[in-house]
Parts: structure tokens; C-alpha cells; sequence
């Protein structure tokens, strides 16, 4: 038997925070008491919240592919990875791999071998978090369906997005917010520009409706859980709930948002959208979507650490109660993919618990994170 007691800390329930201890045993969650322990970690009086849960990182493919055309050793990318993300208080993830070739020279092989380096990783206990894998398919390309065929039967896929980035619709309505960010991220020139565009607006026109209900079965069939991207009208929400689409991912638009919600969708923006004000592309406001009551998970997106930013963010400007802002990066996105074991400090749940200090006008600071009972950062 294996057992560690946290002492003299704020813990985060599901309802309320209580002063008091926790004990870990055997990888569980055993006891909650409050008031002071026998014996143990004394926290200080900092927070003990359950570890967070990412559903939709790009963060992997940044260490990946750290400069145009450099391609970095894939297990010391996920390493490194995956080191940020302990430390940033994320103790399960969904490492976003993509599919179907758009704008990025990236191949369906290497992302292959990358779902299987991560597989590797995780079953020889190399990694600090626990890993899954989110596929996101670009549903537009060509070749996303032999994509998805080359990883659909590594173990860890457990959640698969359905997207379209062509130009003039959901997350790129407006064309001069499309010319700003793959213009200049992809350095072409006006004639080159034009050229891409149309052969992007073909390519959905012609791929998207075929592709979609294709992977959308195949998830179904497989138990994969099933994410629509970037909807914006309720056009595009009906069309998700048709496919069995469970979780809405970056919705552009409060109406969209509003049917998903209404549709029972869960709906996830991204913690970068929370803790700057705004989205970084023009979009809806996840803080608007919070105060509508259609915000139900928060994804660090491209930045690890702000998801536990955007939960002191929220709790700090009186948006939310600290329990239901940690909700949105634990419980939430733990019902919203099956993991019934995780995401809340209750007896029974496994032992996946991180200490945050807080100090005012100043980001929250992560200073320990057990996984299932054992110190990992």
C-alpha cells in the first residue's frame, strides 16, 4: 500500500472549497477531511484542485516542427511536450494530430508515427501526463480519409474532430482575416493567394459533404467520441447533431453556440479567448458565451498554461465561483470523453491532484502535480 497526505490546504470540491487534508492511496483518492492531519505535505494554505484535462492541443506539432522545414526527434518532442504540460498542472491530454493535407507540409505518415511514438511513450512510462489522441480531420482534403485509416486503430484515439478551413465559412467568414493569417503565414503573393483560395473553396465543395459522414461512422462504429470545429450557423449545428457529434469545438458565432448548448453539445472555446478578452481571430468571446450559460469546457488551445490561467482568470473578475470555473478544465471535459475515473477530488476518483499558489496580480503558480497517486512534477 501506497499513501500520501496532503496537509493544510484549500481544496476544491465539486460544490465548495474547504479547508482541510487529503489523502492518496493505492492511486485513489481515499479519504477528505477537514481540519489538520495527522501527518503530511503541509500546502500552506495553497489550492488542491483535481489535475486538469486538455481535450485539443496543437502544442505537440510547435515541438514537432519548431521552424519551417525542421522536422525534431518525435519522442523528444512529445518529451518536452509533455514535460510542459505537467508542469502547466494538465495531467490528462488529447494530443492533437492532424489529417488531411491543407496548408501545412506535415504528412498523414508522420503523424503516424507520431500517434505511434506516443503510444510508445505512454506504454513505457516515459511521460509525466496521461496522453490520448484527438485526430483532427480536415474533412476538405483529399486524402483525410486514408488519413484517418493509418491511425484509426492505435489504442489512444479516443476523440476525432470534423473541420473545414476554407476560405469564406466558419472560422474565416471574412476574407481579409483569411488573407492576414495564411497570406502572411505561408509568405505567397497576391496571384498565389488567389490560386490557393480557389482551390480550397473546390476542394470543400467537392470533398467536405462526402468525407464527413464517412469518419463520422467509421467513429461511431469505433467508439471514438465525434467533434464538430468552427460552427457558425445553426445549419452547421443540425448537420453535427445528424452525425452524432457530442462536443462542439470553437464555435464562431454566439448563435451557433446557443444551439449546440440547446442541442446538448458540449461546448469548448479556448482558455487563450478567456484569459486575453477576446478571440485572436475576430471571433465570439468565450467570457460573452460563459455569461450566456453556453460555455462548458475550456482547451489551452496553443498555449499549456492557460488553462489554469483562465480558471484564476474567471474566478478572480467575479465571472465565476472557483468550483465551477475548475469544472470547465476537469469534470467537463472528463464527462465529455468517458473518463468517469477523473476530474474531481471525491473518494474513489483516481489520485490525479495539483497545488496552486496564488499571489495577487500575479498568474496562479503550479508548484506539485500527482498522477494517480505519484508526484510527477
Amino acid at each position: 500500500m501506497t499513501e500520501t497526505v496532503l496537509d493544510n490546504a484549500r481544496i476544491v470540491l465539486a460544490d465548495r472549497v474547504v479547508d482541510g487534508h487529503l489523502v492518496l492511496r493505492d492511486g485513489r483518492i481515499a479519504e477528505i477531511g477537514e481540519g489538520a492531519a495527522r501527518a503530511g505535505e503541509d500546502f500552506g494554505g495553497d489550492y488542491l484542485l483535481p489535475g486538469l484535462i486538455e481535450l485539443h492541443t496543437d502544442h505537440l506539432e510547435g515541438h514537432f516542427m519548431p521552424r519551417p522545414k525542421v522536422r525534431w526527434d518525435k519522442m523528444a518532442s512529445i518529451q518536452a511536450h509533455d514535460a510542459q504540460l505537467a508542469a502547466s498542472g494538465i495531467t490528462t491530454v488529447f494530443d492533437a494530430l492532424r489529417v488531411g493535407l491543407d496548408e501545412s507540409d506535415i504528412r498523414a505518415a508522420e503523424m503516424q508515427d507520431m500517434a505511434e511514438a506516443i503510444r510508445f511513450a505512454s506504454a513505457n512510462g516515459r511521460l509525466r501526463a496521461e496522453h490520448f489522441i484527438h485526430l483532427r480531420c480536415e474533412v476538405s482534403a483529399p486524402d483525410v480519409v486514408d488519413g484517418f485509416g493509418m491511425i484509426e486503430g492505435n489504442g489512444l484515439l479516443r476523440l476525432a474532430s470534423l473541420m473545414d478551413h476554407a476560405p469564406g465559412q466558419r472560422q474565416f467568414v471574412s476574407m481579409d482575416t483569411y488573407r492576414v493569417y495564411y497570406q502572411g503565414k505561408m509568405k505567397m503573393s497576391d496571384a498565389e493567394f488567389d490560386r490557393f483560395c480557389e482551390r480550397r473553396i473546390r476542394q470543400s465543395q467537392e470533398y467536405s459533404p462526402r468525407h464527413r459522414p464517412v469518419i463520422a461512422e467509421r467513429c461511431r462504429a469505433a467508439g471514438i467520441t465525434l467533434a464538430s470545429h468552427d460552427d457558425a450557423t445553426v445549419a452547421h449545428v443540425e448537420e453535427a447533431v445528424s452525425l452524432g457529434i457530442s462536443l462542439a469545438e470553437f464555435p464562431t458565432t454566439a448563435e451557433a453556440a446557443a444551439a449546440s448548448h440547446g442541442a446538448g453539445l458540449k461546448v469548448l472555446m479556448g482558455a487563450p479567448n478567456v484569459v486575453r478578452g477576446g478571440s485572436h481571430s475576430g471571433n465570439i468571446s468565450a467570457l460573452d458565451l460563459h455569461r450566456a450559460g453556453h460555455l462548458d469546457v475550456l482547451s489551452s488551445d496553443y498555449v499549456p498554461f492557460s488553462l489554469i490561467q483562465a480558471v484564476f482568470t474567471l474566478a478572480g473578475s467575479g465571472d465565476a465561483r472557483l468550483p465551477d470555473a475548475v469544472k470547465l478544465v476537469t469534470a467537463n471535459p472528463a464527462e465529455a470523453t468517458g473518463l468517469s475515473d477523473r476530474g474531481a477530488i471525491a473518494p474513489g476518483k483516481r489520485a490525479d491532484v495539483i497545488r496552486v499558489k496564488t499571489m495577487p496580480d500575479m498568474p496562479p503558480l503550479v508548484r506539485s502535480v500527482w498522477r494517480a497517486g505519484e508526484r510527477v512534477a
